[in-house]
């Protein structure tokens, strides 16, 4: 998959992980994007170096999708930990 592919798949996934997980998040709508993406590439990277499952060249593999809302959830809970009581 490309660049591009990624990105969309990074917003559906942090999407989906917003809707999860809903709930007032410190970095708003963008913040919450941006995790999706980057979610969505450390889930790919987990992926194929930890569980010796490479992500399939394919949009629509389960798998990819699986992995980036994964790395979307676990990213987005961290966030949470760390940035959830800076706002009033």
């Amino acid at each position: 998959m490309g660049v591009i592919a990624w990105l969309v798949l990074g917003l559906i996934a942090g999407a989906i992980a917003k809707a999860v997980l809903p709930g007032r998040d410190p970095g708003g709508l963008i913040g919450t994007t941006v995790i999706g993406i980057v979610g969505a590439f450390l889930g790919g990277w987990l992926s194929a170096t930890f569980l010796d499952r490479p992500v399939e060249r394919e949009f629509f593999d389960l798998a990819t999708w699986g992995s980036a809302i994964g790395g979307a959830l676990v990213l987005l809970i961290g966030y949470r930990l760390l940035f959830g009581n800076s706002r009033a």
